[in-house]
């Protein structure tokens, strides 16, 4: 059984927090808390040397944030799924954070209900955001400007999109669709061209704000 234990590094500089949310992994059968640090530098060092497959790091922590974290550790890690624990809630906050990679942002307030569906689902290779938080993207929809792009995608491009965005390769994407992994490709290097991003990062951010992908 321990074996098949999902393992989790948890950083956070309040003692309280920290404790709180290791008591609260570890009371779950299927997870297991393999270290913990206080800084940002302590939580670089400790995930580079457990290699763990999924890291809980607070936004704000001395040294280094978590932003900045989450970059560095994808940098060396990338298979390593981000979970965000933050007190601010705005779109900014949390784009950041998808941006650099993180596959969950979750409000602090909320995290003792929802922390260990989140390790799950990341490690799964899926999202999940806190309610409030998929409400507050979802705003920045009234933000958009000029015509809506979704009008200029094919409803293949579109199933694409979505599957890009829940962490399927292009093999995977062709299996289920009937498609080669290249013609797979060919459809990602569209998308990217029509909706004006740059990497996957941009295409996930797209499909939020759009609806395309669950929020969960």
């Amino acid at each position: 059984m321990p074996s098949c234990r999902i393992t989790v590094f948890v950083a956070d500089d309040h003692a309280v927090v920290r404790d709180g949310l290791v008591a609260i992994l570890e009371s779950s059968h299927d997870i297991k808390v393999v270290g913990t640090a206080a800084t940002g530098r302590q939580a670089i060092e400790g995930i580079l040397a457990l290699s763990p497959q999924v890291a809980i790091l607070d936004v704000s922590m001395p040294e280094l944030d978590g932003i900045a974290v989450t970059r560095q550790i994808l940098a060396e890690r990338p298979n390593t799924a981000i979970v965000i624990l933050s007190m601010h809630s705005s779109a900014q906050h949390v784009m950041q954070a998808l941006e650099a990679g993180a596959r969950s942002y979750l409000l602090k307030e909320h995290a003792g209900r929802e922390i260990a569906d989140a390790v799950r689902a990341v490690n799964l290779g899926r999202r999940h955001l806190s309610g409030r938080i998929a409400e507050i993207v979802a705003e920045g929809i009234s933000n958009r400007r000029g015509a809506n792009p979704i009008a200029s995608l094919s409803n293949r491009e579109g199933q694409i999109l979505k599957l890009v965005c829940d962490g399927r390769s292009s093999a995977e994407i062709g299996q289920t669709l009937g498609l080669s992994p290249k013609t797979v490709d060919t459809y990602r290097s569209r998308l990217m061209h029509k909706l004006q991003v740059v990497d996957l990062a941009g295409l996930i951010k797209f499909a939020i704000l759009h609806g395309l992908t669950p929020l969960e």
